[in-house]
């Protein structure tokens, strides 16, 4: 059930305009894509590949493949739920200044969003890391699916960041594709644990920020400070922060208002009570 209170208190924060989003796993956990920290997460021990792994370690790299190639049918597939095309709403209303998002499976801009900074980037493209060649996912599975003709294995588990868990016995006959510009390695275009965001993403959403009335946290638990940073500086400059999640955030002390609820839910509330109260 919805606070009607909260909600009221947001729409009217919300219809001041000059607000930025800033979203995180829990606002597509609806559309099937799991979190790592929120309550979808919490039965699950998945370690995220990072960086140095990735690129130092030929079998964990190929181990990270094939899972992946399986699991980005998941992300692939995934559709925008409620809560996004609510956000799309907002902005479409004019009340948001700009969208910043943790999460890498473009539903934000599958639901109707425009703009927005994705702050950790996109699963849906690969890029060399030799080169710098940028192709679509779909491409890059092309290949793979002839360079491993009949692949398939047991899955047990779905990640967060778009692969499986498998049997690594299953593992032993995967071919591993590299750039076919340069045969650099391979890498999908999103920022792993162990490695830096781009600073024109940061500078870019930080000048969002400090220059809003309210920054609205969706459905981020606030864990790493790659986004929590958004929200100390908030703080700092005395701008309003909302936080709309299901379960604790690192955040809460630094909020002036804090919703507990699925966002699928609660976002769509808020559109309708704005809608009754034509605060658009």
């Amino acid at each position: 059930m919805v606070n009607n209170e909260r909600i009221g208190e947001l729409a009217t924060w919300v219809g001041d305009g000059g607000v930025v989003v800033l979203s995180g796993a829990g606002l597509s956990t609806e559309s099937g894509i799991p979190d790592y920290r929120g309550p979808s997460g919490m039965a699950r021990r998945a370690t995220p590949m990072t960086y140095q792994t990735f690129t130092r370690d030929p079998v964990a790299r190929r181990r990270y493949w094939a899972r992946s190639h399986l699991g980005w049918r998941t992300i692939g597939d995934a559709q925008p739920n409620a809560g996004h095309r609510a956000v799309a709403a907002l902005q479409e209303a004019g009340v948001l200044d700009g969208i910043i998002t943790q999460n890498v499976d473009g539903l934000h801009q599958a639901g109707g969003a425009r703009d927005v900074i994705e702050l950790h980037g996109n699963l849906s493209r690969i890029i060399c890391l030799r080169c710098g060649m940028s192709m679509p996912r779909a491409a890059h599975t092309g290949r793979m699916n002839a360079a491993n003709p009949g692949f398939a294995a047991t899955v047990s588990a779905i990640n967060p960041d778009g692969d499986v868990e498998i049997d690594d016995a299953e593992l032993d006959d995967f071919v591993v594709v590299d750039c076919a510009a340069c045969g650099g390695m391979l890498k999908p275009d999103v920022v792993y644990f162990g490695e830096t965001v781009p600073p024109d993403r940061v500078g870019r959403s930080f000048a969002l920020v400090e220059s809003a009335r309210t920054l609205l946290v969706l459905g981020s638990s606030l864990t790493v400070m790659s986004g929590r940073r958004f929200v100390l500086r908030a703080a700092r400059n005395g701008i309003r922060v909302a936080i709309v999640n299901q379960g604790v955030t690192r955040g809460e002390p630094y909020a002036n208002l804090i919703l507990d609820a699925a966002l699928g839910e609660a976002l769509p509330e808020l559109v309708r009570h704005m809608d009754r109260a034509d605060t658009f």
